[in-house]
């Protein structure tokens, strides 16, 4: 029952016996005011934070990665360092973040690297980042392995994941957020190309996908072995990622050229620094490399990886709101 249409209740009934003692409006009094606890209680029992008897720095140190699962994200505001990470890890009161999907599981031992320290106290996490300053969390339990940090100051609820290091979910890492991934390289180059037959995209040797809103790509016909600085990149276009009806480990990629000419593809990862595009229209499979890791720090920074390409823009994950597709049936 409504806890208020129940204390409603209860008056009416007093009301009705009110000639038999006048005792007994103030006994009333006194009883709701003892139970409204007890209801309120009940009423957000399943949003409960941890209870105090449940020792807060266990329960974020039972899990070596915590996933940001940033597509789950609610409120009007952001905690940066959240926003940019697609892995936290709190270790012995240091706060460890994954900002980058590439090379993630080797970063760090896993962990990522350090952005600050973290402390608890009575029910709550204080993060102290080295860049973004104290942030105050409570902190609310909604599994085993899945909690709810809340920022009061900024009205906004991250929502993680918990996982040991042997058991992290990987693919659901990359095919989440796969339009980042394609970001973290300054091109991606040709490697094979394999059955189907002849189509005017044999000529692309080099993708690049910017952070511009998540939707531009550019594609250059130079030759292989050309430095990325040098490449020349004659085309531009808009890029589109679809979610593919019952299938979480494929996705699929339109790319929308100025020109007028669009070309679709079933897109899957082989790697963190692979991926493969079977094209729809010729039956024609391509391989395409990363080149220039670009590496996401604890914010302005930047750092050389892998290659003297790299580009930094301090990168912030938003919600991705991809459109869904039925697999066709391929050739």
């Amino acid at each position: 029952m409504d806890v208020f249409l129940f204390l409603a209740h209860l008056l009416k009934l007093d009301k009705n016996n009110q000639n038999r003692s006048h005792m007994k409006p103030i006994k009333l009094f006194f009883t709701l005011l003892f139970m409204i606890p007890l209801f309120t209680a009940c009423v957000f029992e399943d949003d409960a934070v941890l209870e105090r008897g449940i020792v807060l720095e266990n329960a974020l140190s039972d899990y070596d990665l915590w996933y940001v699962d940033i597509h789950r994200t609610t409120g009007t505001g952001e905690v940066p360092f959240l926003s940019r990470a697609f892995t936290i890890s709190f270790i012995n009161n240091t706060l460890y973040a994954n900002n980058n999907i590439v090379d993630i599981g080797h970063t760090g031992n896993g962990f990522g690297i350090s952005v600050g320290s973290y402390a608890t106290f009575d029910g709550l996490l204080t993060a102290n980042h080295d860049l973004d300053g104290y942030h105050d969390f409570e902190v609310f339990q909604l599994s085993a392995n899945e909690i709810r940090l809340y920022n009061y100051r900024e009205n906004v609820s991250y929502y993680l994941i918990g996982y040991q290091s042997n058991n992290f979910d990987y693919d659901k890492l990359f095919y989440e957020n796969i339009e980042y991934f394609l970001q973290e390289f300054n091109a991606w180059e040709k490697t094979a190309t394999m059955g189907g037959i002849s189509n005017p995209f044999d000529a692309e040797n080099y993708l690049q996908f910017t952070p511009e809103n998540n939707t531009t790509f550019y594609s250059s016909h130079d030759t292989f072995g050309t430095n990325i600085d040098l490449i020349d990149w004659s085309y531009i276009g808009g890029y589109e990622i679809f979610d593919v009806i019952d299938s979480e480990d494929l996705k699929i990629l339109t790319l929308n050229y100025e020109g007028g000419d669009i070309e679709e593809f079933e897109l899957s990862v082989l790697d963190d620094e692979t991926i493969r595009l079977y094209h729809y229209n010729t039956a024609t499979t391509y391989d395409f490399s990363g080149l220039g890791f670009i590496q996401y720090l604890k914010g302005g920074e930047k750092e050389d990886n892998k290659t003297p390409a790299v580009r930094n823009s301090n990168r912030k994950r938003t919600k991705v709101k991809r459109r869904t597709k039925m697999r066709r049936n391929l050739k």
